[in-house]
């Protein structure tokens, strides 16, 4: 009963969170006059990619590191099949050339990069996360001076200047609220997980994905619903690097991360390469630069048949 109270509780922090967490985004793209793509790839980013980097690196200190990689692996599955199908589902995404030609790509670069550390000695060094971090830290810089938005960008009507300091409380709150939310919603998944006997690698690319997934899914649906989104793109995109980058990148320079379920390079990283690398074509077919509603379908579908790979 406890584990499902936390379950309930973490979910309706996660929801308010991600509403808190947009609205401060939003104000900030106009006092700071910065396209809405780069606050959803940073601030936004960063915020819902927080319960990742707490669960990875508690995980990782108390020594399971499968959940500290199974977490970030899934989550970043977790974010294109499921959070990215349900947000396209929802309103198709009109897409234009910078997406191509710099946000997918870093994030497969990213990827990539995850996967020749770890693939062949099953394990992530200090100075592999030194790697992680810097790789970011240039991709901000680029972003930050260079980028321009790669959504077509619906505005709302309500898009109004926020006082600042409602803007900085929405984003205190909305960050305090995903980073509590999530913590009660795995401290409930987990729970209840583990009464099944479930193995520590399968909570962290299942259960724990999803439930740190969910402030992705929280402030995209909120952003497609207001017409946000530039953001609702730009977060799923920009999650994905910070968690590689970011949350591997941080855990790994506290402490280095050793492979014990080798289920995770076998079967998990392959699924989060391959699913990166399909939301690429799916922008361009069956219609040029733009994701739809049969695209969310075929999200869905292959996020449903990697959990079922995963649990049978």
């Amino acid at each position: 009963m406890q584990h499902l109270f936390f379950i309930v509780l973490g979910l309706t922090l996660l929801i308010a969170g991600g509403n808190w967490l947009l609205k401060s985004a939003v104000a900030l793209s106009i006092r700071l006059n910065i396209p809405k793509i780069v606050i959803g790839m940073t601030v936004v980013s960063f915020a819902t990619s927080a319960p990742e980097l707490i669960v990875s690196i508690n995980a990782a200190l108390d020594g399971f590191p499968d959940l500290a990689l199974g977490n970030v692996v899934g989550s970043n599955i977790a974010n294109l099949g499921l959070v990215l199908a349900v947000t396209v589902l929802l309103g198709g995404i009109d897409v234009n050339k910078s997406f191509y030609t710099t946000d997918w790509p870093v994030m497969m670069l990213a990827s990539l990069l995850f996967f020749g550390f770890i693939y062949f000695d099953g394990e992530l060094q200090q100075y592999e996360g030194v790697v992680m971090v810097v790789v970011l830290f240039l991709f901000l810089v680029y972003l930050l001076r260079f980028q321009k938005p790669a959504v077509v960008d619906e505005l709302p009507e309500d898009d109004l200047p926020l006082p600042l300091y409602k803007t900085v409380l929405f984003l205190g709150l909305g960050g305090l609220a995903l980073w509590g939310g999530s913590e009660l919603l795995v401290d409930g998944a987990v729970g209840l997980a583990k009464a099944y006997g479930v193995s520590e690698r399968l909570i962290g690319v299942t259960v724990v994905s999803i439930g740190t997934s969910i402030p992705e899914l929280a402030a995209s649906i909120i952003a497609v619903i207001k017409k946000e989104k530039a953001i609702s793109l730009g977060n799923l995109i920009g999650s994905n690097i910070f968690n590689i980058l970011a949350v591997l990148g941080i855990t790994t320079i506290i402490t280095p991360i050793q492979v014990m379920d080798q289920g995770l390079l076998r079967n998990d990283i392959f699924w989060m390469l391959g699913i990166s690398f399909l939301v690429l074509p799916l922008v361009f077919i069956p219609k040029g630069l733009r994701l739809g509603w049969r695209d969310g379908i075929v999200l869905v579908a292959v996020y449903l048949t990697f959990v079922y790979c995963t649990i049978t």
